[in-house]
């Protein structure tokens, strides 16, 4: 499993609009769909050991029906690997929350358990082929003993199993969260930053969040290869974006050019990915935490990519240098 993952879709899970358009556009259910979405709480997850956080960037919800709640454990999956013991962590940490409820002494009036339903939101470029029950990762045994193997399904949302077509006819923001992260060319993202500024007229918080995530994303991914100042106003990043699109899409079809070229090149072309996504870190931290330490530079200029793109996911959430580089930076 990847030791990094994007905290910008944790900040985006963080809220009930995004998790209310997660059920609604991606959850073919109509009990569900039929569910007061404003009543929606986050729960906790002091219930999950230190370890346990290491492994997951998990959210839970819950949403009131009659009076009773329903629990919606979602579990943001950022690999670019499939998972295949899911099915197992899952039913370790819905565990672990139902018994954080009973000793909270939240169970039902009757003393039974609520519903809970486990999600996976998956972003990564394989199809998502993982078992969905811990049943089937147990082989056959004959007589008694089969019939007491656990059963823990979870219900797993790949992004790359929707079309653009499919998404671009949902008024949905998660969908425009996975066209931005999967655009059809360099353009479309403009387009869905106009769609997000008239979505969110009236929710200036969800405007910011959008566009902190949104830069974030751009920076992050190398294939892009856009360095932007902080922005938190989608206004202002889609005109800085849109000065930048021409040398974008120069850039995009400079890679298709290049693809089948020599070993050098491509070795070439990795050099300038670091390059580009070191200067990025730098700038980002620069604008976050102010001039940047010699200390620092020399970390990030003997870094790998795969260590310049973990810092860059987790730079959001950092509250210091020393929470990304260590004690004792200077």
């Amino acid at each position: 499993m990847s030791t990094t993952h994007d905290s910008g879709y944790r900040l985006l899970f963080s809220t009930p609009e995004l998790v209310r358009d997660l059920i609604l556009g991606f959850v073919p259910d109509e009990w569900l769909h039929s569910l007061d979405y404003g009543t929606l709480e986050t729960v906790p997850g002091s219930y999950v050991s230190d370890d346990l956080r290491q492994r997951a960037d998990d959210i839970v919800w819950r949403v009131k029906v009659g009076g009773e709640w329903v629990y919606l454990y979602l579990l943001i999956e950022f690999q670019s690997g499939v998972d295949k013991y899911m099915a197992l962590r899952m039913m370790v940490y819905v565990g672990l929350l139902y018994q954080d409820l009973i000793r909270r002494g939240e169970a039902l009036a009757d003393g039974r358990l609520p519903p809970i339903l486990p999600i996976v939101l998956y972003n990564g470029s394989r199809r998502w082929s993982a078992a969905n029950d811990v049943f089937e990762l147990i082989p056959a045994v004959p007589g008694l003993v089969e019939q007491f193997k656990p059963r823990m399904k979870y219900l797993v949302i790949d992004e790359s199993a929707y079309s653009e077509q499919e998404l671009a006819s949902l008024r949905n923001l998660v969908a425009a969260v996975f066209r931005i992260e999967h655009p059809a060319s360099p353009q479309a993202i403009g387009g869905l930053l106009s769609l997000l500024a008239e979505w969110l007229v009236d929710r200036p918080d969800l405007r910011r969040m959008f566009a902190v995530w949104l830069r974030a994303t751009l920076l992050r991914k190398a294939e892009y290869r856009i360095v932007l100042p902080w922005i938190d106003d989608l206004e202002e990043l889609k005109v800085m974006l849109a000065e930048r699109l021409e040398e974008w899409a120069h850039a995009y079809k400079a890679e298709g050019k290049a693809e089948g070229k020599a070993e050098g090149k491509a070795e070439g072309k990795a050099e300038g990915k670091a390059e580009g996504e070191a200067l990025a870190l730098q700038k980002l931290l620069q604008k976050r935490f102010g001039p940047v330490p010699p200390v620092v530079l020399r970390k990030i200029a003997g870094a790998s990519v795969a260590e310049i793109e973990g810092w860059l996911d987790q730079v959001l959430d950092a509250g210091s240098l020393d929470d990304l580089f260590g004690p004792k930076t200077p």
